[in-house]
């Protein structure tokens, strides 16, 4: 968990500097970042597109070899170098949501990251569940990303919407 919290916190420090400097794009510019999270999407649905019907490649991380399981830095390494899409998204709505709206986004994100961890472990105990979720779960990547580059789209008004 103190391995997720330290990836997670690099990337939301990221996002934050990100969008701080896409703060100094004209505001009619903003709601086109939007653009990001829906192209990351799309080009996830075309891997899942591409994938369906196929198996796991068999990689194994070898940050969980150990007795005890990854190590802390091991894991906010993980968390950071796979941060690239979470990035693309917050950077869009947190230049979007204002000084304040960052930090209750960062509060909240950050409270929600504990929620995800524990949530993780329960539904990773639940054979089913992994099952399930280990077959369907590259649907969901891409609907999300997708959704929310449309809000921001259609929310900030781009394209006249």
């Amino acid at each position: 968990m103190i391995g997720q919290y330290l990836g997670f916190a690099a990337i939301l420090a990221v996002a934050v500097a990100a969008a701080f400097g896409a703060g100094f794009l004209p505001q009619r510019a903003v709601p086109y970042l939007g653009l990001l999270p829906l192209a990351l999407g799309l080009k996830a649905a075309r891997q899942a597109w591409r994938q369906r019907g196929g198996e796991d490649d068999g990689e194994q991380d070898a940050a969980g070899a150990g007795l005890g399981g990854p190590a802390s830095l091991a894991v906010a390494a993980v968390t950071f170098a796979n941060g690239g899409d979470n990035i693309g998204v917050y950077v869009p709505v947190l230049t979007t949501a204002g000084a304040g709206g960052m930090v209750v986004y960062a509060v909240v994100f950050l409270v929600l990251v504990g929620v995800w961890c524990i949530a993780g472990r329960f539904f990773a105990t639940r054979p089913v569940i992994a099952g399930t979720l280990a077959r369907r779960g590259h649907v969901v990547l891409p609907v999300v990303l997708i959704a929310v580059g449309l809000l921001i789209l259609v929310e900030g008004g781009a394209f006249g919407l």
